[in-house]
């Protein structure tokens, strides 16, 4: 699993870990159903301590995004995907709202937002 985390951020660690792997959920390279790294596979990986791979994984699990099976270890809830994307439409919704107010106070039509909106996306994709 391709989880980076930097000690020099002043995000913790646990959180880093936490939206590592709700950012592999959202972008499928974690799907419902797949195992996660044990706890303390994680934390050698890392090079972390086991609490710190624990409390992100309780959190994961608290949140809905992941399943603890005792004696078999953690999954991606099925929940867990469709909640990212509900709580993704809403950032995007809440987004869309600041930018269609900044777009009728400056007077801008749709074919202009559209068009900055398609610049924007070939520009990051």
């Amino acid at each position: 699993m391709d989880i980076i985390i930097s000690n020099s951020s002043n995000v913790p660690i646990y959180d880093q870990i936490c939206k590592s792997i709700k950012d592999m959920i959202i972008a499928g390279k974690l799907e419902s159903g797949e195992a996660l790294p044990s706890i303390r596979s994680l934390a050698k990986d890392l090079r972390i301590s086991v609490i710190t791979t624990k409390r992100a994984y309780d959190e994961l699990e608290r949140e809905g995004y992941i399943d603890t099976i005792p004696g078999k270890g953690c999954f991606v809830a099925t929940r867990g995907v469709e909640l990212l994307r509900e709580e993704n439409l809403m950032k995007i919704e809440e987004h869309m709202q600041e930018v269609a107010r900044l777009a009728v106070s400056c007077n801008l039509t749709n074919e202009d937002l559209i068009e900055m909106f398609r610049t924007l996306l070939h520009e990051t994709g």
